[in-house]
């Protein structure tokens, strides 16, 4: 498996906030992470990238513990797009995105092709080849959005942690960045609030209430009006089309 949490638990004081929790991402797939707002999102996410140490359980990746590789390996490995990335300095898409080679180099080395070909290659899956020399502060929300999203794909990670990547943008961007991360070949965990979102374009989801993993699976099977009614608190009429087995929700009033 690319990457692994075998029960993770983390707490603030006594307060758990996830709660023993279990589950592998095939390489190469795309895993929505929902839930309500406090079910330990996030907290879950940082702690896939090492951000976060987990008071017991551990993360694998290919079945190397995360807590064993060091910071440095495991950046090389796995890019982490949070919530409120931004940056306060007007710097140049080039300039953001270069930031994440990081990772792949000391202190005293220098820039190298494999440098260049590796930020050349995150602007252009990002759409922004031709933005290069845009200053940040003259970006939109989905613009800013895909540079830091170019920016952890210049990491050449493996596995891509995204948290709430199509907050506060409009609909046109939110699916522009979900089909960007889509068709990625790499391993993704994205947490989502759009149920539509996460059914339409991830190949599994994790439910998540309280700190535990409450469902997990395909979308089809997952995404359920019980789910939706015991989980998230909302009447819906969940459909899927003969054709396509991607269910969409319905919300009723």
């Amino acid at each position: 498996m690319s990457i692994t949490a075998e029960n993770l638990v983390w707490r603030i004081g006594s307060k758990t906030i996830v709660d023993g929790v279990s589950f592998s991402a095939e390489p190469g797939r795309m895993v929505g992470l929902l839930g309500p707002n406090g079910s330990g999102k996030t907290s879950l996410l940082r702690l896939l990238t090492g951000l976060k140490r987990p008071q017991s359980g551990r993360v694998l990746l290919d079945g190397n513990e995360l807590s064993s590789l060091g910071a440095r390996a495991v950046a090389r490995r796995v890019a982490f797009v949070e919530q409120h990335a931004t940056t306060s300095a007007n710097l140049r898409i080039s300039d953001i995105v270069r930031l994440g080679r990081f990772p792949h180099r000391s202190w005293l080395s220098r820039w190298t092709r494999a440098d260049d070909r590796a930020v050349d290659e995150a602007l252009l899956r990002a759409g922004l080849q031709d933005r290069r020399g845009d200053r940040w502060q003259s970006l939109s929300g989905g613009e800013k959005q895909r540079t830091h999203i170019a920016r952890a794909l210049a990491q050449t990670p493996t596995e891509l942690v995204l948290d709430e990547p199509t907050n506060h943008l409009d609909i046109q961007h939110q699916i522009g960045v979900l089909k960007l991360v889509a068709s990625l070949p790499i391993t993704s965990v994205v947490a989502l609030h759009d149920l539509n979102h996460a059914a339409m374009f991830c190949d599994a989801v994790i439910v998540m209430q309280q700190g535990k993993i409450v469902a997990s699976g395909a979308p089809d099977a997952v995404i359920t009006e019980a789910l939706l009614r015991d989980v998230f608190s909302v009447e819906a009429r969940v459909e899927t089309s003969p054709h396509h087995l991607r269910p969409h929700i319905h919300y009723l009033r």
